[in-house]
């Protein structure tokens, strides 16, 4: 039963990472640009063009539908020679390292964590290398077969709850999850819950604070980094400034 599964799951995966039919939404960014602003443990916010990478954007109302972290070059050079800047965690091949130049033609983002040290930064990227090689669980058909409706008829408080269905391992969710679990692993918010309490403190009965709840990491999407107040978003097409009255505009 576990070799049908797993066979079943390997099919459906290929069919979810196969291109989208139609034409692709926004301009792609300058990779040339991105190479030059970023910075170790940035994320880089993906739209996608896959079948799965729909589902995702309707589920979590966002532009965004993938996401991966800035190792520097300690990812490794590819079978052609090139670096691999980026970790992925991808439903068909699994956690990997590969080169910038794969997102060609792609609208891109980087969300930059403010004030992360550059020894958590290490920590951060130390986590997703040291998770090269995992795979998704192919057995666990639900998780893939949940992406076949590019639009499922959800009600709006369960789509990031469907997202987070499955048996709990990082690769089973969507890529966002093992980002979110690298920050959590050196104390770096993403998007906490935060509840008001009074403060254990005798001489002052009335006083409150703020205490922090992680949210659990299966509950992060990629569009979570974008709206946190704890990353600083950098479009790479706006690096330099635009002299808008240069601009030629048809009559």
């Amino acid at each position: 039963m576990d070799r049908l599964l797993r066979g079943i799951g390997t099919l459906l995966a290929r069919y979810l990472n196969a291109r989208a039919r139609g034409p692709y939404p926004h301009p792609a960014a300058d990779l040339c640009t991105m190479g030059q602003l970023l910075q170790p443990a940035d994320v880089v916010l993906v739209e996608g063009n896959r079948r799965i990478s729909g589902a995702i954007k309707y589920l979590t109302q966002s532009t965004w539908s993938h996401a991966a972290l800035y190792v520097g070059e300690r990812g490794g050079v590819d079978s052609e020679g090139r670096i691999c800047t980026l970790v992925e965690a991808d439903t068909e091949r699994g956690v990997r390292a590969f080169a910038l130049e794969e997102l060609a033609g792609f609208h891109l983002r980087i969300c930059r964590p403010l004030g992360l040290s550059p020894e958590d930064a290490s920590r951060v990227i130390d986590y997703v290398l040291a998770r090269l090689g995992d795979r998704y669980d192919l057995k666990n058909v639900f998780d893939l077969a949940r992406y076949l409706l590019p639009t499922p008829p959800v009600p709006m408080p369960w789509r990031r709850r469907m997202l987070a269905l499955g048996s709990g391992d990082p690769t089973q969710a969507i890529c966002s999850t093992l980002v979110a679990q690298a920050f959590q692993s050196v104390g770096f918010p993403i998007l906490p819950v935060i509840d008001i309490e009074a403060a254990d403190a005798a001489d002052c009965w009335d006083c409150m604070r703020e205490i922090y709840h992680i949210r659990h990491h299966s509950l992060f999407v990629p569009r979570d980094f974008d709206v946190s107040p704890y990353f600083t978003v950098i479009k790479p097409g706006l690096s330099h400034v635009v002299d808008y009255r240069a601009m030629i505009w048809a009559e």
